[in-house]
């Protein structure tokens, strides 16, 4: 009986979210009214989650559905994380959709988006994760499409629900070659026949198929423009899909590490789609002016590294990324107002470009750093080529300002730099000893791989701070992404044409994005 209790409080935050969703849809109660109402019972939800969390770190589960469902203490830290962001961000939508039409709609939505992670994280079956990851994607499609009356969050939408479709078809086919051959669809019968038999062709063709629907559903390129274009969608929406939502791609890839640790042509996958995706994110976020479109590009360029970081076998380092990440992008997307001004008193004051040479030893003095510091906290938390992949991407932080003759200020801003990659350094490492209840398992091969791209990377800022017009020739390819959003958004209106643009419009007629030639219309 004990049991069956223990399950109904692990069930209770994804409960009420869901009864949070049933009152939204009903009418006669004020929209001020349903906030309230909103907001303490997404705290009440917030309550539970924490207490199930702490019943996961003692090692204690629903046993009761054991088979169904885990609470393990990552995914109880990842549902806290998840809630409470789910929590802030209603407070702030019921301040910032003042005065809206449609808020019962939004409120339902985003109730449903909470539900259905809730759901996710305790997911220990093949079924239950299909099934909360697609009930993820079809109500957040209704906070995307908040403004029907705006062509390219349609555009975006469509392009997202087609990429949806496409990792539901990858999930359910990496679901049926584990079941294959393990006989259950359980996520710990999979583990304990992984750790007995070792890995089969099946089980190959599960992680491969299960690293390509995380690829679609976490935007990484080239299936990446959606992400870029539902900035058109309200700021707390691209909050909650920027903080939470993209992020369950890395907590999915953590969740089955032990399945990735024997699955090789899986791990290789992940190292190229994310290496490939942080860099030429991280160039194309540098040529943006719009801070909403800058933050997107980041987000795509962050997944990028969660991924890589995944596919190294850095679980615990993606795990730490993943909590940042959110944290970081709720309060970027939540205080964009501050970032636009901030922004334009940076701009009045002009450009401040790097002093060459401390382009040439930062990455000098912060790699040596990361490696001391590993060396004195802990020798077993990672390879050392990943401390000096952190060395080269910590390193602008020690950039100083050409130009400048004020001693104090460069030593000033010389120190602050030290600090920092002394202080992300060590943090990274103590945050080893949580009981994240995740172990890693560290690809040399592919991790001195990751090395010599992010070099590429730290060359090409270096490059861009010494000479701003040496990529004059690749500054449009650059701008645009290289065009694969357009020739993705070619392809999936070609495969599964879609009116985009609203007839209420006033244009001298209404564009049907079919891809067809005005004769092949009127027939």
């Amino acid at each position: 009986m004990t049991h069956y209790l223990l399950g109904v409080v692990v069930l209770m935050p994804a409960t009420l979210m869901f009864l949070l969703m049933l009152i939204s849809l009903r009418p006669g109660r004020s929209v001020a009214g349903l906030w309230r109402i909103f907001i303490r019972l997404s705290g009440l939800a917030l309550a539970f989650t924490v207490l199930v969390g702490l019943t996961g770190l003692t090692g204690m589960e629903a046993t009761g559905l054991r088979h169904w469902l885990a609470a393990s203490p990552f995914g109880m830290i990842m549902a806290v994380l998840v809630q409470l962001l789910g929590t802030v961000i209603a407070a702030f939508s019921a301040r910032y959709l003042e005065g809206e039409p449609g808020q019962r709609r939004y409120a339902a939505a985003l109730a449903g988006v909470l539900s259905a992670v809730q759901l996710l994280v305790l997911a220990n079956h093949w079924v239950v994760l299909i099934a909360a990851w697609a009930l993820v994607g079809v109500a957040l499609q209704h906070l995307l499409c908040f403004y029907p009356d705006r062509p390219f969050a349609t555009l975006a939408a469509h392009k997202k629900r087609l990429a949806d479709r496409l990792a539901d078809v990858l999930l359910i086919l990496a679901a049926s070659s584990a079941w294959v051959a393990v006989g259950s669809g359980s996520f710990s019968d999979m583990w304990q026949f992984l750790a007995r038999e070792g890995i089969t062709d099946n089980l190959q063709l599960s992680a491969v198929c299960l690293v390509l629907a995380v690829v679609v559903r976490t935007a990484l390129l080239p299936v990446h423009g959606w992400l870029i274009q539902v900035m058109e969608a309200p700021t707390p929406v691209s909050a909650l899909l920027h903080a939470g939502v993209v992020n369950l791609g890395g907590y999915i890839l953590i969740r089955f590490a032990p399945l990735l640790e024997q699955a090789d042509l899986a791990r290789t996958l992940l190292v190229t789609f994310g290496l490939g995706t942080a860099v030429i994110a991280g160039l194309v976020m540098l040529t943006r002016i719009s801070i909403k479109v800058r933050l997107a590009w980041s987000t795509v360029a962050q997944m990028g590294f969660m991924l890589l970081e995944c596919g190294l076998g850095l679980y615990t380092l993606a795990a730490l990324h993943l909590f940042g990440h959110s944290l970081y992008k709720a309060h970027a997307f939540l205080s964009a107002s501050m970032v636009v001004r901030q922004t334009r008193l940076h701009v009045m004051r002009g450009t401040v470009t790097a002093a060459p040479i401390s382009l040439l030893l930062a990455p000098a003095v912060a790699v040596p750093m990361v490696l001391l510091i590993q060396a004195v906290l802990s020798n077993a938390a990672w390879p050392w080529w990943w401390s000096v992949v952190l060395g080269l991407a910590w390193a602008p932080m020690l950039w100083l300002p050409a130009g400048s003759d004020q001693t104090r200020t460069l030593f000033r801003q010389g120190l602050f730099g030290l600090l920092m990659v002394a202080g992300l350094t060590g943090l990274a490492l103590l945050a080893h000893a949580l009981p994240l209840g995740i172990h890693d398992a560290p690809h040399h091969t592919l991790g001195k791989i990751a090395l010599t791209g992010m070099a590429a990377l730290y060359l090409c800022l270096a490059t861009l701070q010494l000479r701003p017009r040496s990529l004059g020739a690749w500054r449009r390819r650059i701008y645009a992404g290289f065009y694969m959003d357009e020739i993705y958004t070619r392809l999936a209106l070609r495969l599964w044409p879609t009116r985009w643009i609203s007839k209420a419009l006033p244009i001298d007629r209404p564009i049907v994005t079919t891809m067809k030639t005005d004769d092949a219309r009127k027939k």
